[in-house]
């Protein structure tokens, strides 16, 4: 049986423990300890050396009965900001931070479920199949730790990534791709007051092209946004250069592709209308994926949900996880909700019952039962 008390002072502990990302060393070290106390085969990998983390990686593994399908269960150790110096409070069954600082239940909540349920295997003594654990770092702003992991190392071929809200029962079904655009447009530098009609304004052309742009929500597969919009100069001078960073979403390749296009269609005619140059290049970020609800790990988990009195709930996510980088390096990835509530900011919260519940169905599908 999951342990309540040892779960939830489990997590106090480590939602304590400064973790923003690329500054992830004391979480990966403390993970270390306590999966070698466990006396799992523990590993790590370069890829802090890769991304500039002062951390690594971290993969663990409990063999199992051999006959019976290997299976990995991940989550990150990195936190958004601000993430350090973390108080965290419990009342009436609900643990949030003193609201200066997120609570970080994104992503530490899965590490404990995943954690516990280990615990609780290896006390008990419950049959099992090789377990293997990936915690990753950098997953924020990028995936960069599972971008860099190394899947040759891992038997395992599915993998539960807990990393999600909605409460435990919720089912990732599907995620997006993402499309990031890099824009430089170039005009021309004049005096504002004496000759503007001899320069031509960046902004102005970069503005004109936004403005062009659908944005935001585009159906119910597809967003879109600019997150960067810069160009910086006197007021008595026509503003040379404007930089843009965007970025476009969609479950849809197609959609993604086709809203990638419309935003770099809109820069281009605004450049040549205002007579201005444009440099932009696209980068993909990560692909998106889809498991149908009849798929063998969803039913999987489904299964896993209804032992335990869990309600299934099927969703697709607008977001990308660990699980986009997964499901293309020869793993089928699902991820699976912890509870989180309000993520990324500082009234982030979490319910104890959710944080239990996360450790349970760990359990149920490390196990079987």
């Amino acid at each position: 049986m999951i342990d309540e008390n040892r779960i939830l002072e489990t997590f106090l502990e480590y939602v304590q423990i400064d973790s923003e990302t690329l500054n992830e060393h004391n979480m990966a070290e403390r993970l270390l300890l306590d999966l070698r106390e466990l006396e799992l085969e523990t590993w790590t990998d370069d890829a802090g050396a890769k991304i500039g983390s002062n951390a690594r990686n971290v993969y663990a593994r409990l063999a199992g009965d051999p006959a019976l399908e290997p299976r990995l269960f991940s989550a990150h150790m990195d936190t958004v900001k601000p993430g350090n110096s973390i108080k965290p409070f419990v009342s009436d069954g609900v643990i949030t931070s003193g609201g200066d600082t997120i609570l970080a239940a994104d992503d530490k909540s899965g590490i404990c479920g995943i954690v516990e349920a280990l615990r609780t295997i290896i006390k008990e003594g419950i049959p099992h199949p090789t377990i293997e654990t990936l915690f990753s770092i950098s997953e924020e702003g990028g995936l960069n730790g599972a971008k860099n992991a190394d899947y040759r190392t891992l038997s395992a071929k599915k993998a539960f990534v807990l990393d999600s809200g909605g409460n435990v029962g919720t089912i990732i079904t599907s995620a997006p791709g993402q499309t990031k655009i890099f824009a430089t447009v170039t005009g021309k530098s004049a005096h504002a007051g004496g000759a503007p009609e001899t320069g031509i304004s960046a902004i102005q052309a970069a503005a004109s092209g936004i403005a062009a742009m659908k944005l935001l929500r585009i159906d119910d597969e597809t967003t879109a946004n600019i997150g960067t919009f810069k160009s910086e100069f006197a007021t008595n001078i026509v503003p040379a250069t404007a930089v843009i960073v965007a970025e476009a979403r969609s479950r849809s390749e197609e959609k993604l592709e086709r809203q990638t296009a419309h935003m770099i269609e809109c820069l281009e005619a605004a450049c040549r209308r205002y007579g201005a140059t444009l440099e932009c290049k696209t980068e993909t970020s990560y692909l998106g994926y889809s498991h149908r609800q009849d798929s063998q790990i969803v039913k999987e988990a489904t299964r896993a949900c209804e032992s335990l009195g869990l309600e299934p709930l099927y969703r697709a996510s607008g977001g990308g996880s660990d699980a986009n980088v997964m499901n293309h390096n020869g793993l089928t990835a699902l991820v699976l909700g912890t509870g989180m509530e309000k993520g990324h900011t500082t009234s982030e919260s979490i319910t104890v019952k959710n944080l239990i519940d996360t450790a349970r169905l760990c359990l149920a599908l490390m196990t079987g039962n």
